[in-house]
């Protein structure tokens, strides 16, 4: 029988949501991209055990009636381009503008800003490497019109650590790490609006870093999203420095998993792509979604140390001689003071999506200009 890569352990997801403590509130999750039908019904079960009250998604433009029968009044919007196009030129330009005003009319109140390394492979095969820097005239060109409608940005800058060091190992072409955030750091200080840096702000094993960003730009926030990566890094840190950052930026850290969900995951007959070698039957997709709850419930609230159930790649990427693509990192629980986790989970997300809705609702009525 082959092995799930998102439950290593075996555990039962179901039963193990009950061993969490029952909390006061629903979390927030900020940070994920549903889609398919079949597929968000489970996930909505996983939502349901483990506590998440609404969820932040990045559901393509053409999904949203569907997603929105299944999960109502939980579903926020989050507009992005068409990721599906094979014209990216023309999904992150022209076309990007008239899909930002469509998740405009349909409530969204952020726009998200896909400014990964390996968006420069897709700028390549273009002639201009430039074309997609988180900069560049035509995401500036965005940039105005989502600050006009009174949107909030939020952004993917930078990766792992582990993959500059394997697949973004050329500088000449991808660029250090450091050099990811001067437009980021620019366009903060251009657009004085809300921002959201995904997945830790891109440099999850670099606290010190963070510091100085977040200092710099009172309108930045971070996501905690992308899992395995979180997983992996926040769980080298002592705990207490882990800490004391939350506590200097309360309000400023918001909790996410970054589930991606596709009703691809529900059928063997798409084992052998991307999404379906993740999960291809409806007791792995169940897993997958539930799996980074758990991880992430279990990262922020105990004092677990051992294994993560959830198959992580970077490792033997980052070193074959030690490690199988099937091995999994260490897992330490931070065990966070409750006024901590209640910020993490709930509070922070609340606070800032009521400013995106104070300024978008105003942006309706009198066009704000960043």
């Amino acid at each position: 029988m082959p092995v799930n890569p998102s439950n290593l352990l075996g555990l039962d997801y179901r039963t193990e949501a009950n061993r969490f403590q029952k909390l006061p509130y629903g979390i927030v999750d900020a940070h994920a991209h549903v889609n398919g039908t079949r597929a968000t019904a489970l996930l909505r079960d996983a939502m349901d055990l483990y506590g998440i009250e609404t969820i932040w998604s990045m559901t393509a433009l053409e999904q949203i009636p569907a997603i929105r029968q299944i999960l109502g009044k939980r579903l926020r919007l989050i507009a992005v381009p068409d990721f599906a196009s094979k014209d990216r030129r023309a999904a992150h330009g022209s076309q990007f503008l008239d899909r930002i005003t469509a998740y405009h009319a349909e409530g969204a109140h952020w726009v998200k800003f896909w400014a990964a390394p390996r968006i420069t492979d897709f700028a390549i095969e273009y002639g201009d490497p430039e074309l997609f820097r988180l900069d560049a005239p035509q995401r500036i060109e965005a940039m105005t019109l989502a600050a006009s409608l009174g949107m909030g940005f939020m952004t993917h800058v930078a990766d792992p650590d582990t993959w500059f060091a394997t697949r973004y190992s050329n500088a000449s072409v991808y660029g250090t790490k450091q050099s990811h955030y001067r437009p980021l750091e620019r366009l903060l200080d251009q657009f004085p609006v809300l921002w959201i840096a995904a997945h830790m702000g891109g440099w999850p094993e670099d606290l010190e870093f963070l510091t100085g960003l977040l200092d710099r730009h009172p309108n930045l926030h971070l996501d905690t999203s992308a899992t395995k990566w979180m997983i992996r890094e926040l769980s080298k840190h002592d705990p207490g420095s882990m800490i004391a950052f939350l506590e200097r930026f309360t309000g400023r850290i918001i909790f996410g998993s970054d589930i991606v969900t596709t009703d691809d995951h529900l059928s063997v007959a798409t084992g052998k792509t991307e999404m379906g070698a993740k999960a291809n039957t409806p007791t792995d997709a169940f897993d997958l979604y539930a799996s980074r709850y758990w991880a992430l419930r279990t990262l922020w609230e105990t004092n677990h140390d051992g294994p993560s159930p959830i198959a992580d790649p970077d490792l033997a990427m980052v070193a074959p001689d030690r490690h199988q693509p099937m091995d999994a990192p260490r897992l330490r629980g931070l065990s966070l003071p409750p006024h901590l986790l209640k910020s993490l989970y709930t509070d922070a997300a609340s606070t800032l999506e009521s400013k995106a809705a104070a300024r978008w609702t105003h942006s309706a009525k009198t066009p704000a200009k960043a």
